[in-house]
């Protein structure tokens, strides 16, 4: 890959003042000269033979590649920030390797942690998120929701200050959480519907705590998941809508009425559908049922091969369509070696050899997923359950979408310049390069 920049040093003194004026729903920002193990954000002749030309001082960027939905080549062209327009190159002809896709931005509305990374560990540390938010660039990820489950109160204001105070500091990090998503403690109380939540923090939703989780977090709570069988939950709903936080169904054992009732009251989505449920269900009605079913909630599912079967998958793709969004629902044990490891909130879990990670107490019992996002596509199409660009879709524009942020323009004028060249060969799909508003962040070596 040809790669022209104005100089390491005009680029690296560049990129916090372009990220922290440029695109973004929370600000934006970043530090591309500090990219830690997410990749050195731009060395020459690393990805192959995608074209990646411009000046980094004034952000103005070319990247040529396949689009992800047509197969065309085509040049994006990026200026402070955004896309400012992107040419077909029907003439063009690649000289050597060939030219990767490239795709929007991979969006992750729910990530717990990542590569020995922990949202929710005990002493919140800043400098986790910090480095987080760097980490992910190398899995395609420009933006996801930081994900705190079921915990105390004082716990939780700990990490939401935690993860506001990184924003603060830190331009990359605001760049990278436009919100926090709260799963919990709203949820039911009862086994396999809880999960892997613990019950001593579980309770009924509570307006007044929610408020002050709000302020600690100043304003940045975007998502909620919550169970509506609590008496509290439609008012509270309600209060969440009017204030602009989504509203998500899960881990729940709420009746059929109950479901309708919530999404009369403002509810636009379920979280990891068809996980944290009772191990047996009815056959009909049931939880699951009536969520599928449901044209009004758009539907996260985590395809990583181990949370739900194909079959499963499939069904909920042909209910939900455009409003299917694939998360990765990813912990602090993915990208770390198989073995056991004692999580302080949850107890032991075992992570296998194959990439599926439980409880020790009940390998039943899932302990969230140790994928990400390109894996989760990845299994999507090699199971036939959607083509490619379905795929990436639902793991970028229709999350952004949803959240009313403006990655959900895409690949078009005017949209962020959060852009990944990735190659798929039918089997893997691997990340080559992420843009995050215009600039390399990460290039695979």
């Amino acid at each position: 890959m040809s790669e022209y920049f104005g100089g390491d040093t005009a680029r690296e003194g560049a990129i916090d003042g372009l990220l922290s004026v440029s695109g973004g729903e929370a600000g934006s920002a970043g530090n591309g000269g500090n990219t830690g193990d997410a990749g050195n954000g731009g060395n020459a002749d690393n990805t192959g033979d995608a074209c990646i030309a411009g000046n980094a001082f004034n952000s103005v960027t070319s990247v040529i590649g396949k689009h992800y939905a047509s197969g065309l080549v085509v040049r994006i062209h990026m200026r402070n920030g955004v896309i400012a327009e992107v040419e077909p190159l029907p003439e063009y002809r690649a000289c050597g390797e060939e030219l990767p896709f490239v795709g929007p931005g991979l969006v992750d509305l729910h990530i717990n942690g990542y590569a020995g990374m922990d949202v929710n560990e005990e002493q919140p540390q800043t400098e986790t998120l910090k480095r987080m938010s760097r980490a992910v660039w190398k899995e395609g990820v420009t933006a996801f929701c930081p994900t705190i489950v079921t915990n105390s109160d004082v716990q939780y204001r700990l990490m939401l200050q935690n993860i506001t105070q990184a924003c603060r500091e830190d331009p990359a990090a605001n760049a990278a959480m436009p919100g926090i998503h709260v799963e919990g403690p709203f949820i039911s109380p009862e086994d396999g519907a809880r999960g892997a939540h613990p019950l001593q923090h579980v309770t009924a939703p509570d307006w007044t705590m929610f408020q002050r989780w709000q302020e600690a977090a100043e304003g940045r709570i975007k998502l909620i998941t919550l169970s509506p069988e609590w008496p509290e939950s439609l008012s509270f709903i309600e209060r969440c809508v009017k204030s602009g936080v989504i509203v998500s169904i899960g881990h729940t054992s709420a009746s059929p009425r109950q479901i309708a009732d919530a999404i009369a009251a403002g509810a636009t989505l379920s979280t990891h559908l068809g996980n944290g449920a009772h191990l047996t269900l009815p056959r009909h009605p049931n939880y699951i049922w009536e969520q599928l079913s449901s044209d009004s909630l758009h539907a996260c599912v985590i395809a990583d091969g181990f949370h739900v079967p194909a079959s499963f998958l499939n069904v909920a793709r042909k209910t939900k369509r455009e409003k299917l969004i694939l998360v990765s629902d990813a912990v602090k044990y993915s990208g770390m070696e198989p073995g056991e490891y004692d999580n302080p909130l949850i107890g032991e879990v075992v992570l296998t050899s194959e990439g599926r990670l439980h409880l020790k107490r009940n390998a039943q019992l899932l302990a969230g997923s140790a994928q990400m996002l390109p894996h989760c596509i990845a299994h999507m199409v090699k199971h036939r359950i959607c083509g490619l660009a379905e795929a990436w879709e639902s793991a970028s524009v229709v999350p952004s979408g949803l959240m009313g942020w403006s990655a959900s323009q895409g690949l078009s004028a005017g949209a962020p310049a959060d852009l990944v060249l990735f190659r798929w060969d039918g089997e893997r799909l691997d990340i080559e390069a992420t843009f995050k508003n215009g600039i390399n962040v990460f290039t695979r070596k």
